[in-house]
């Protein structure tokens, strides 16, 4: 799914990196427990996260994300954005609580992929 698909499906706004949202993800992770991500995550493209802090964007960056979402409408500062600039990742917020943004995704066929789905 390219990341201008989601962008549309959650009635998302792109903080940063307008220019990428070419890119192409075939799955998603829902955390706000960046251990979780850490631990459970593989090959995990898009992050939806309500925590909001620079840790986010070095875990995504650390499991290879091209893309995190915001979830409630929260907005990170610019010390955030600029992380994600300087690491390439895409940054957008949506309206959405996370359980119906992870479930519209998933309903538009982006599927999760993670080690803990026991």
């Amino acid at each position: 799914m390219r990341l201008s698909d989601i962008k549309t499906i959650l009635h998302a706004e792109v903080l940063w990196g307008e220019e990428h949202l070419d890119r192409e993800v075939f799955s998603a992770c829902g955390s706000d427990f960046m251990s979780d991500v850490l631990a459970f995550v593989k090959n995990q493209a898009l992050l939806l996260t309500g925590l909001v802090n620079p840790q986010v964007v070095r875990t995504a960056d650390m499991v290879e994300m091209k893309c995190i979402v915001f979830v409630r409408g929260k907005v990170p500062g610019p010390d955030i954005l600029s992380l994600a600039e300087e690491r390439d990742i895409v940054v957008m917020t949506c309206p959405k609580r996370m359980y119906e943004a992870c479930g519209l995704l998933y309903s538009n066929g982006l599927r999760g992929n993670c080690d803990g789905d026991n």
